[in-house]
């Protein structure tokens, strides 16, 4: 793949002679990253030190680096820490990892980011270009592992490519639908010298061409007169959302598009935000573990329009029967090869999101396309959410976990980044935690990474530092990535971690429970001996507490958020609560588990259950 030059002024170093390792930092400044996430080993030491000397040579006033670098306890926690940086920001998040372990320690992160399209470069390094294939000290196939894991992978072994992989990995990674790309780079490939240009990308004019189409294309006058004539006549309109409005920047056209057509909004785990929770139209989460409301809604709804969602086995787990009277489903995705894959649509539209809902806003304004009344569906959602109201044990003297969130929640006003791990402790901050607007809720969703939490918070956290961060965590997923804990005090990241702790594996206890007659193998962790609050403390923790009395919840929040500094909060919950509604694997929503505190229309046997196909 050739080069080609970008037509703009030269860039103030183009012809200066450096070595490759100066050329890779020297692209990322001209990128505008700040922050690198990254473990140092031999095969990367070269680009190590080229930060170091960058920093020393652009060190402002006040004695700040220009690109600060953040080393973590380990390379997972590196790229999660990338993630949650891009997660929270929407820029490409940066992390750097050494050769084999190193590596192959990342690999996690890029299919988590792969999975939930988040913007991320690696770069790792190799051994020497002479050595590849040698199986010499930690040397492993990292394109050839990668390659299956990252939306583009390169390995650079002609030095005079360098520089255009890096600054094309950028335009990659954040253009289109957004994903990681992997850079590995031998060693000698960072001790090479040679003229840096400041311009120079690879030839990817086809890719560009297309990007570029997708990003531009409105929706055609003819086929957005048909959508939304046909929300025009529907009676029982539905908007579906998912992760690619807020990837898209369009949760402004959205919210716009429902408050034209009076439409209501369900989102996916990942769509949360794309609409203010708070807002009226807004029904939350759909799914699995939605709310009842809003999966009454999808059950109820007689058009449906998907935008930036994919109808994943956690929303459609049985396709055949999602939104079973929808006489017209209609779908707006970036990527064409999502379209029809799970659920055949009578419309569609390829595109980006914001620039197709623009278009339609345009078209129904310059058309004066009035909505129908849709005031009777409105008042029939608005019913169904005082109907069947997320509820759980108020009464009970063990502290509930979405008591701790609903406190949390009073106290943040919808307003803080929140970073989840995986679990029952993720599902319930997802139903009781209120976000006001888009990439403030972070969490692994298609992947369910344990551990992902507190290092996407930590990343977060240098993303967006004007912003309180909080990392609800559940004890099973933060043991996942523990030693992070003494990067935030570290770095001075005033995280605040709160640690639902209910002494296991709490969703595959749930599951145990409901399918697996309570045998609970492998799940309990009140067998293990681990002691978090003495682990936040031999970590510099200056506020490490724990509640285990439900009194105590409201004040100890408020103390733990108000603390200057990182704080780490382990509240002792119910051991037996339980993530409801609950719609089984494979079952329609008809057949969703509302347990003892939602009310159900439709109550759904122990024996229908079991039947469940579990994976």
């Amino acid at each position: 793949m050739s080069p080609t030059r970008r037509k703009s002024s030269a860039h103030p170093l183009s012809g200066t002679t450096l070595p490759g390792s100066d050329i890779i930092v020297q692209v990322l400044a001209d990128e505008g990253v700040d922050t690198v996430f990254g473990y140092s080993g031999g095969a990367i030491l070269p680009t190590y030190d080229a930060i170091f000397r960058y920093n020393e040579q652009h060190r402002t006033a006040n004695h700040a680096d220009p690109m600060k670098l953040i080393v973590p306890a380990n390379e997972q926690g590196a790229g999660f820490m990338a993630a949650g940086y891009a997660r929270a920001t929407g820029r490409v998040g940066v992390f750097l990892v050494t050769s084999g372990p190193g590596a192959t320690n990342a690999v996690t992160p890029i299919r988590d980011c792969m999975a939930d399209s988040i913007p991320v470069v690696m770069i790792s390094g190799q051994v020497p270009t002479s050595a590849i294939g040698t199986d010499a000290f930690q040397e492993a196939p990292i394109f050839n592992i990668m390659s299956s894991c990252a939306k583009q992978v390169y390995m650079v072994t002609d030095p005079e490519q360098l520089e255009a992989t890096v600054r094309t990995a950028f335009e990659i990674a954040r253009t289109g639908r957004p994903g990681p790309v992997v850079i590995d780079v031998p060693k000698d490939v960072q001790n090479w010298e040679g003229p840096y240009d400041g311009k120079v990308m690879l030839d990817i004019g086809r890719y560009r061409k297309r990007i570029e189409h997708l990003k531009n294309r409105a929706v055609p006058v003819r086929e957005g007169r048909r959508l939304l004539k046909a929300i025009q006549r529907a009676k029982r309109p539905l908007i579906y959302a998912g992760g690619g409005v807020v990837a898209a920047g369009a949760s402004a056209e959205l919210t716009r598009f429902a408050e034209t057509f009076q439409v209501p909004v369900v989102t996916t785990l990942m769509g949360i935000g794309a609409i203010d929770t708070t807002h009226p139209l807004c029904l939350r989460m759909l799914g699995m573990h939605g709310t009842a409301y809003a999966n009454y809604a999808v059950e109820d709804c007689d058009l449906l329009l998907a935008v930036g969602a994919r109808f994943d086995d956690r929303v459609a787990g049985n396709a055949a029967e999602f939104a079973p009277n929808a006489r017209f489903l209609a779908h707006i995705d970036i990527d064409e090869a999502e379209i029809g894959k799970v659920k055949t649509v009578d419309w569609h539209h390829v595109g980006d999101a914001r620039t197709a809902l623009d278009s339609l806003l345009a078209l129904q304004k310059e058309e004066q396309i009035v909505s129908n009344d849709h005031a009777a569906w409105i008042r029939q959602v608005a019913k169904m959410r005082e109907q069947y109201p997320m509820g759980y044990d108020r009464d009970s003297d063990a502290i509930q976990p979405q008591y701790v969130l609903e406190e949390l929640n009073r106290l943040t006003k919808g307003e803080a980044i929140v970073s989840t791990g995986v679990g029952q402790h993720q599902m319930w901050a997802a139903q009781f935690l209120d976000f006001r607007e888009p990439r403030l809720w972070l969490t692994s969703g298609s992947m369910g990474t344990m551990g992902f939490g507190l290092p996407a918070a930590i990343g977060a956290w240098f993303g967006r530092p004007d912003h309180i961060v909080v990392d609800v965590d559940g004890d099973g997923s933060i043991r996942m990535n523990l030693g992070e804990l003494e990067t935030a005090t570290t770095y001075g990241v005033p995280v605040k971690i709160l640690l639902l702790n209910n002494e296991g594996d709490g969703m595959v206890r749930q599951w145990q429970r409901l399918f697996f007659g309570n045998r609970f193998s492998g799940s309990d962790k009140s067998l293990h001996s681990k002691d978090f609050v003495l682990a936040a403390e031999a970590d510099r923790f200056t506020f490490a507490q724990r509640v285990e009395r439900k009194a105590d919840v409201p004040k100890a929040l408020q103390a733990w958020l108000d603390h200057d500094g990182p704080a780490f909060l382990d509240v002792r919950i119910d051991r037996d609560a339980s993530v409801f509604p609950m719609v089984p694997p494979g079952k329609s929503y008809r057949d969703m588990i509302t347990g003892d505190f939602i009310p159900s229309r439709t109550p759904v046997s122990e024996t229908e259950t079991e039947a469940a196909d579990l994976f």
